[in-house]
């Protein structure tokens, strides 16, 4: 059975890069006039000649994010679990080289977490980690999904990249989707930014989708870290990886999220910045791609742009978000992994999403009987 490097080392950066920007007006005008769009259309619709289309772009997105999943965003919050990390990233607060006071939650600390977020309303949660196999390894999240398990229709992991029987134990367990970023799909960049740690090994990382697929997990979130390398390419591939991904694992729902790099302790400045416009500009691009696939924005978007965005083709949305291990109830002071720019509270957000006439659903689909 083929995987996606089979299909990715088909493709050259700098030529897609290239092509991108090769693309004209015109070509922007066939994708926006098609009702089913390739890859060549995702091109144009993510190029400097889709800039003046913006609106037209944005007025598609919104009428096929309606028709396909209504007036609805779904809630979910992300839960730190621990900051200790073996990887050396240079975009990240939890890198092993900084020195930080590094903290993995207990059992109680963890129920302690879940108690303030079921408080709020939350259905869905995100645990994370860092990436520390001794500590934070497979049986620690195994026994964290076991023991929140009965509180949460969905629970969703982003941790190191594990194995495939390893997944299927989790799955066992409770597990219903994984978030594995790529970071950036630029194999020489991507090693510049991860020099130390098993997450230096690029192909591993790569086919971590294909090793959930065959696991059959409910779901796979994927995407990349835009600042690290031009944000066009980047999302050339990860739009390449999702179709890749929807033909092989067909039975697999999938999702995008669009992180930008944020400040951070030891911070790195993006080498390529990605403005508002373009960003809005992808995530219409993504939605006219696929009007199945769920947009996820959490909160590294400021306020004015999260309000804007939940109504041109955003369909999950985190609030009130901590990135520090503990940060909702248990030691809200621990350093956290890159900086929040949305800190208004669950009840703020519920509240501007009502007044832009949607629903807020806490529960869609529940994975337990």
């Amino acid at each position: 059975m083929s995987n996606f490097k089979t299909v990715f080392n088909q493709y050259n950066w700098d030529d897609m890069l290239q092509s991108i920007f090769n693309k004209t007006a015109a070509d922007v005008e066939n994708a926006l006039s098609k009702n089913k769009l390739d890859l060549e259309d995702f091109k144009a619709l993510i190029s400097p000649a889709a800039k003046p289309f913006l609106e037209q772009m944005a007025q598609k997105s919104r009428m096929l994010t309606k028709k396909r999943f209504g007036n609805t965003i779904q809630m979910y919050a992300p839960m730190y679990l621990s900051n200790e990390c073996q990887n050396i990233c240079t975009y990240c607060g939890f890198s092993f080289t900084n020195k930080i006071p590094r903290r993995t939650l207990t059992d109680a600390e963890i129920l302690k977490e879940v108690a303030f977020l079921k408080a709020k309303g939350y259905d869905h949660i995100l645990l994370v980690t860092g990436e520390a196999n001794r500590t934070v390894g497979v049986d620690y999240i195994k026994n964290a999904i076991e023991l929140i398990r009965s509180q949460f229709s969905n629970i969703t992991i982003e941790v190191q990249p594990l194995d495939q029987d390893e997944y299927e134990l989790l799955i066992e367990s409770g597990l219903y989707a994984v978030l594995v970023y790529q970071e950036t799909y630029h194999q020489e960049e991507y090693k510049k930014h991860h020099p130390k740690g098993k997450k230096s090994n690029f192909e591993y990382r790569l086919e971590t989708p294909d090793r959930l697929g065959k696991a059959g997990i409910h779901k796979v979130g994927l995407g990349a870290l835009f600042g690290l390398e031009d944000w066009r390419a980047d999302s050339f591939f990860t739009a390449l990886h999702l179709k890749y991904m929807q033909k092989t694992y067909w039975k697999t729902k999938y999702s995008i999220s669009f992180p930008r790099l944020r400040p951070h302790s030891g911070g790195l400045e993006p080498k390529v910045e990605m403005t508002d416009a373009d960003l809005v500009q992808l995530i219409c691009a993504f939605r006219m791609l696929d009007e199945d696939v769920e947009l996820s924005m959490s909160t590294r978007e400021s306020e004015v742009f999260r309000n804007n965005i939940v109504n041109l083709g955003a369909t999950s949305m985190s609030a009130e978000s901590k990135t520090n291990p503990g940060g909702y109830s248990v030691e809200p002071q621990s350093l956290e992994q890159f900086e929040i720019s949305d800190e208004r509270s669950t009840e703020e957000i519920v509240a501007m999403l009502k007044g832009q006439g949607l629903e807020v659903v806490w529960k869609d689909w529940e994975q337990f009987g």
